[in-house]
């Protein structure tokens, strides 16, 4: 088993990899010294206000007690100079959220998606047993590696289900931070009343996520906060859209009342390239198994969504029973024609010394796409 020391002086950066967390971290594509190995190593700037320095070490505590293998582990933590340093394994492919914005913008394959949402929930049932609470669940905080395994990350926002040794019926502290998190949480963490909430808020963003990865966009995109609130409260989510739920009329004008953003909706959207968008819309099809799995995911009522574990015997999830054979597509070849960053791409010095010198022509006003762990 490798050992990967708390030392700076073992790790050799390669290039910026993106910027996480509100941007107080950077994330560096690194070498360990000692064994060749490629690796991601997490800068955080400890210069920023108390409460988010409270976050960062609950979540290297708390990632640190966890072992499963789909939920992002830290070889190493440690501190130099004004920054804290976290060492983890480099999942080559990214973010989901990366995906999307990069390669998918219409969405992720459903077979992707299913492979993926798998092993989130086998790393969300760990949390769950393990006491936890993760309220951060979005493709931004799904991993996978070079052979398309998935984990779970972005534990900060992580609370405790069992105090003093006895199990909680229901927690009632609110997340410290929720900005970057309210598109994804369930109607009874944001209403914030007498009742409470529990592990069944997280099954919730499950649906939320799984529409974001479906849709290419995230839910409620271009909503307003309070209407966003309003809307969830009453019960009303998100769908997968698809021909059977996304419906327009003969001059393009959009029915049933659903609200369509490109996943990169910036200025240089063009009208052609929105209205391709939506032709692909009424044109592919989800199967009614997912369907069936994000209406569940999201009914407004907890007591009727499925655990974590009761999720993982969805007929949805039938369609990865047949990953091994030689005929089923794997997650990589899915992801085509995306390539990932691997040990294969930097076999010997000349190419460590080629990314070394392409990290200096970044300085050159070129930014890197947002990582958020």
């Amino acid at each position: 088993m490798l050992m990967f020391e708390a030392d700076p002086a073992h790790y050799q950066l390669c290039s910026v990899l993106g910027h996480c967390c509100e941007d107080t971290a950077t994330v560096h594509l690194a070498r360990h010294l000692p064994s060749g190995t490629l690796v991601a190593v997490k800068k955080f700037n400890m210069d920023k206000p108390k409460q988010e320095a409270s976050l960062i070490q609950h979540e290297i505590i708390l990632t640190r007690q966890l072992q499963h293998p789909n939920v992002l582990p830290y070889h190493a933590a440690f501190v130099s100079g004004p920054e804290v340093v976290v060492v983890s394994p480099l999942m080559a492919y990214g973010s989901c959220k990366d995906l999307l914005s990069s390669h998918f913008t219409d969405g992720l394959p459903e077979l992707a998606i299913a492979s993926i949402l798998r092993d989130v929930l086998q790393g969300l049932d760990y949390v769950h047993r393990k006491g936890y609470i993760h309220r951060a669940i979005r493709a931004s905080h799904i991993l996978v590696s070079s052979c398309g395994r998935a984990c779970l990350t972005g534990l900060r926002y992580a609370c405790r289900i069992v105090e003093h040794g006895r199990w909680q019926r229901s927690v009632h502290s609110f997340p410290r931070s929720t900005a970057c998190n309210l598109n994804w949480l369930s109607p009874e963490v944001l209403e914030q009343n007498l009742h409470g909430y529990n592990e069944k808020s997280d099954v919730y963003s499950i649906g939320m996520t799984a529409c974001e990865l479906a849709n290419g966009v995230v839910p409620f995109v271009d909503t307003p906060t309070t209407l966003m609130l309003t809307e969830k409260v009453r019960g009303h989510a998100p769908q997968l859209l698809d021909h059977t739920t996304y419906l327009c009329d003969e001059d393009g004008g959009q029915q049933l009342g659903l609200h369509v953003h490109h996943a990169d909706s910036g200025v240089g959207d063009s009208v052609a390239s929105n209205m391709m968008q939506l032709k692909n819309m009424q044109q592919r099809r989800f199967s009614e198994p997912f369907h069936q799995f994000a209406e569940l995911c999201l009914q407004r009522d907890p007591a009727l969504r499925p655990s974590a574990s009761q999720l993982l015997a969805h007929s949805f999830f039938k369609q990865c029973r047949q990953r091994h054979s030689d005929t089923f597509p794997t997650v990589p070849q899915l992801l085509h024609p995306v390539m990932p960053i691997c040990d294969r791409r930097i076999d010997s010095q000349d190419d460590l010394a080629s990314i070394l010198a392409a990290e200096k022509l970044s300085e050159l006003e070129i930014e890197p796409d947002q990582w958020d762990f």
